[in-house]
């Protein structure tokens, strides 16, 4: 997994950051701050998927420079914090792995419908590939969305009737309205 060029927030560097305070008001700005970074940090890599159990060998979890590595099931307490907020979603039953969203399903859809009403493509058919790697879109935030949120997206749509997916063997693809 490539790293990403980052501006580490100073408590990163702060041997503290990475163990849960007991002081209730400490670990409340601890977790906030966590939080956005790990928003951050999955925005920037377009990071979409993390496995908790892998999550400590990336530099957002372990911080070599000062020998400081976030505990599995801290990781997993504040994902439980992004999942409040609509930011994350265990994709198993043990929380190994989560999809992590640097916005919610709704901000997605929002973007993505905004799109395709500012390029007139309401009653038009694209396919997931198109909408999410095509040409036409690489200036977007969405660009190379994971397939999976993609859909978990357009179902946010499609429940709004502002679409209609198209998921078959063959085809996947989406009619917009």
């Amino acid at each position: 997994m490539g790293e990403v060029d980052i501006e580490w927030p100073w408590q990163y560097n702060f041997p503290p950051f990475f163990t849960l305070q007991p002081n209730p008001e400490t670990r409340a700005k601890q977790v906030q701050a966590w939080k956005t970074l790990i928003l951050d940090y999955c925005k920037r890599s377009k990071l979409y998927v993390l496995d908790v159990r892998e999550a400590g060998n990336i530099a957002l979890f372990h911080n070599s420079n000062i020998n400081r590595k976030l505990d599995q099931s801290v990781i997993v307490s504040l994902l439980s914090e992004l999942q409040k907020s609509g930011h994350a979603n265990p994709i198993d039953k043990l929380k190994h792995r989560w999809e992590i969203y640097w916005h919610t399903l709704e901000e997605w859809s929002s973007m993505i419908y905004n799109y395709i009403q500012a390029r007139g493509l309401q009653n038009s058919v694209l396919t997931l590939y198109e909408l999410a790697h095509g040409d036409d879109v690489q200036d977007q935030e969405f660009f190379e969305i994971q397939n999976e949120v993609l859909i978990k997206v357009l179902q946010v749509l499609e429940k709004d009737r502002k679409c209609e997916l198209i998921l078959t063997d063959e085809d996947q693809g989406v009619k917009f309205f």
